[in-house]
């Protein structure tokens, strides 16, 4: 057995907390806290770690990572050297995790750590997966919306469980984790291997809080660019879109050829129609540039992957062991 192997079962835990850091030096320290608190009374008190990734983050959250990894032995840091996006950053979180069952979270508190509990006893009862369900939700309007939308999209997809809500803040067996760090493509999206590695998925239903401090870190462009991770990354469907689309298109056309041609037969006298001759040229025209854009994001992703383009790079940890490529274990 590979010996970075070994090590691991030796240093086997409880349970890991894996958080992605991103401006949020104001909010760690009560985060910490938070989460000290809770799990300090528990049978989990002396076999936990939290697993902080500070995913190149502008602000001084990396200093405020190594301070409070010297005052809490449960406290780990790691490091990126470049900004990899949050799935990539979890990644690297459930890389250098220990537990036996890992707890994903964002950094901002709307996550309520009074859930960790109810989320690893899911856990320890048999499910593979355990996400959350949000009551109250305290994000914006847009984002409603974008993730009506993004719930819809993953069920077409990726064939996600009806009613099965994929929140950020879920945990997970480490047979899954080890499994999912098999992967090591550049453009990671969580869910989307959680789905296509596990149906044993249940879920838990939580109170949504406000964020502690600052703004959310997920503009439109961000949102976006997810969205096409979880659409390109983890499925064949908007290709077989096309060619569905490029079908339906090329019947359609010739049901108008062949009216066209009798109106022709039965009205000799019948002028050409040049502005249905433009629309019906611009309308296919649009449709390949979509279908060219379509194919020119799987042959991109191709690229880059076998360019080998790390999925993250770490630069250091508040731990003994330094590692600093992104594919080792």
């Amino acid at each position: 057995m590979d010996a970075s192997k070994v090590d691991k079962q030796l240093d086997r835990i409880a349970l890991s907390i894996v958080v992605p850091v991103y401006r949020s030096m104001d909010v760690l320290p009560e985060l910490v806290a938070q989460i000290e608190r809770v799990l300090s009374v528990s049978e989990l008190s002396k076999s936990f770690e939290i697993v902080l990734v500070n995913d190149c983050s502008p602000d001084k959250s990396w200093l405020i990572i190594e301070d409070l990894a010297k005052e809490n032995q449960f406290v780990r840091g790691v490091s990126l050297r470049k900004n990899a996006g949050q799935h990539n950053a979890i990644m690297a979180g459930l890389r250098f995790s220990r537990g036996d069952i890992i707890i994903i979270m964002d950094d901002d508190l709307q996550h309520p750590p009074s859930a960790l509990l109810q989320l690893a006893g899911a856990i320890a009862a048999g499910s593979d997966v355990c996400y959350t369900r949000y009551r109250g939700r305290q994000h914006t309007a847009w984002k409603r919306w974008g993730s009506k939308f993004n719930d819809w999209a993953a069920a077409a997809i990726l064939k996600k469980p009806r009613g099965l809500y994929l929140s950020s803040f879920k945990a997970l067996s480490r047979d899954i984790a080890d499994a999912i760090l098999l992967y090591d493509g550049p453009y990671t999206y969580v869910d989307g291997l959680i789905l296509n590695t596990t149906g044993a998925i249940s879920s838990i239903d939580i109170d949504h809080q406000k964020r502690w401090a600052g703004e959310g870190n997920y503009n439109l462009k961000k949102s976006v660019s997810l969205w096409l991770k979880m659409a390109t990354g983890s499925s064949i469907y908007p290709l077989r879109l096309a060619t569905i689309a490029g079908f339906l298109v090329a019947g359609g056309s010739l049901l108008v050829l062949g009216y066209v041609v009798a109106e022709k037969i039965t009205h000799p006298e019948m002028q050409p129609g040049w502005a249905s001759l433009i629309a019906t040229t611009l309308f296919i025209g649009g449709l390949q540039m979509i279908f060219l854009g379509i194919l020119g994001e799987y042959i991109g992703r191709i690229y880059v992957r076998v360019n080998n383009m790390p999925q993250f790079v770490v630069a250091r940890t508040t731990f003994a062991r330094e590692i600093t490529t992104s594919n080792l274990p």
